[in-house]
């Protein structure tokens, strides 16, 4: 089979989907593992895929209780080097620049340059995540907010990668539920409501802006995937087989296109000594106004189990990080799972954040063949066809389709 293909519709005759929903059930998830285990005690003695490691050695296992202060991982910014960097804003408007060519070359930071390439390397080799304090958001106007964002990223993976059609390198993350037209949302990303645990899809770096925190909740939780996979790989080896082999994605933001094709590949990766999970849990449970398509197959109670063991797993080892306005967090995509809780505004404080996909080329991990594509649809846009959405928009990706 192709990597993309729809399925016909025949062939999904009489298929039905778990019992499983884009909210996780912990004890949903208990009770379909003691199912399973009861059914077939054999599954623990399921060998790992050939040449998967027994456990991984890195700072990139880690879990959130090994954390004591946030200083382990906040960079917290000085006036000199904010004086840099409102120097730099100056620098670019003077410049007559695309907002598509803000770079190391054109937002100079010549102090504060090398000590954020310091923390790119944190990101790829170290901990896996990082958090930039603080921005003062409310002396910029938006246009300058996304400058500084674009800008001090640049030093931290310097290219952009398209979340949306036309060229959209920048995406809101917003409660859009009140202006939105009703059937129009189909992600998370723009409700109110908890944020499971995840990856983005096509992006080495997922890095987050905010401009503006909730009145309450909205907390930022992120969970480190190495530390899961350890888990897994002493206790259940049968769901990193499971995990390793191909599954049926409903990942039409492929192609941004409203008819989705489904890709067939894993979730899970062991290339160049290093593990890679890539999933997002809505392409497999839908979510809101964009259900998992019918056109292709439903997935099994093996894919079920272990969409929850990510999740709580995730959870149980998560670390909540103290995002405050004018924070940029960063995270490695490639090995940190990343949440949000459920969270409430009103109308003197509503959260939002800006988001990047970012890469590295000089300290990129390598990728699996079967992830190729998406990275190459990522990062396939140049300097002048990038555009900047000043406004929350949907992205086409995620738009509903009831």
């Amino acid at each position: 089979m192709s990597a993309i293909e729809v399925e016909s519709s025949p062939a999904l005759i009489g298929a039905k989907q778990p019992d499983i929903t884009y909210r996780p059930d912990r004890a949903k998830w208990h009770a379909r593992t003691a199912r399973r285990l009861s059914e077939d005690p054999s599954l623990l003695q399921t060998p790992l895929p050939n040449g998967f490691p027994k456990k991984l050695e890195s700072p990139l296992v880690w879990e959130g209780k090994d954390w004591k202060d946030e200083s382990q991982w906040v960079y917290q910014l000085t006036e000199e080097q904010l004086k840099e960097i409102d120097d730099a804003v100056k620098h670019f408007h003077g410049l007559d620049l695309h907002l598509g060519h803000v770079s190391e070359s054109t937002f100079p930071l010549p102090t504060l340059g090398p000590e954020l390439k310091l923390l790119a390397k944190e990101l790829h080799y170290g901990r896996g995540f990082v958090v930039l304090r603080t921005i003062p958001v409310s002396s910029y106007s938006r246009y300058d907010n996304v400058l500084i964002y674009a800008g001090v990223s640049s030093y931290i993976a310097p290219t952009r990668g398209l979340q949306d059609k036309n060229g959209g390198v920048l995406s809101h993350i917003k409660d859009l539920t009140r202006t939105a037209a009703p059937g129009s949302i189909g992600g998370p990303a723009y409700t109110t409501d908890k944020q499971v645990f995840h990856t983005d899809q096509g992006s080495d770096i997922v890095s987050l802006f905010a401009l503006q925190t909730a009145k309450e909740g909205g907390v930022s939780r992120i969970s480190s995937s190495w530390r899961v996979y350890n888990h897994l790989a002493e206790y259940r080896p049968d769901l990193i087989k499971t995990l390793s082999e191909p599954w049926a994605v409903d990942e039409y933001v492929l192609l941004f296109g409203r008819d989705p094709p489904v890709t067939h590949r894993p979730l899970l990766y062991y290339l160049d000594e290093k593990v890679v999970i890539q999933y997002a849990r809505r392409y497999f449970t839908g979510f809101l106004a964009l259900p998992r398509s019918d056109k292709i197959p439903p997935i099994t109670e093996a894919q079920a189990e272990a969409l929850d063991a990510l999740h709580f797993l995730a959870e149980d080892y998560s670390l909540g990080l103290n995002f405050q306005k004018g924070d940029i967090q960063y995270i490695n995509n490639l090995s940190i799972f990343h949440a949000r809780d459920g969270f409430t505004d009103d109308g003197e404080q509503t959260r939002h954040l800006l988001r990047f996909w970012q890469r590295n080329e000089e300290l990129a991990w390598k990728l699996p063949e079967q992830l190729k594509p998406l990275w190459k649809q990522t990062f396939a846009v140049e300097p002048e066809g990038q555009t900047f959405a000043l406004e929350p928009v949907i992205r086409d990706a995620v738009k509903g389709r009831l």
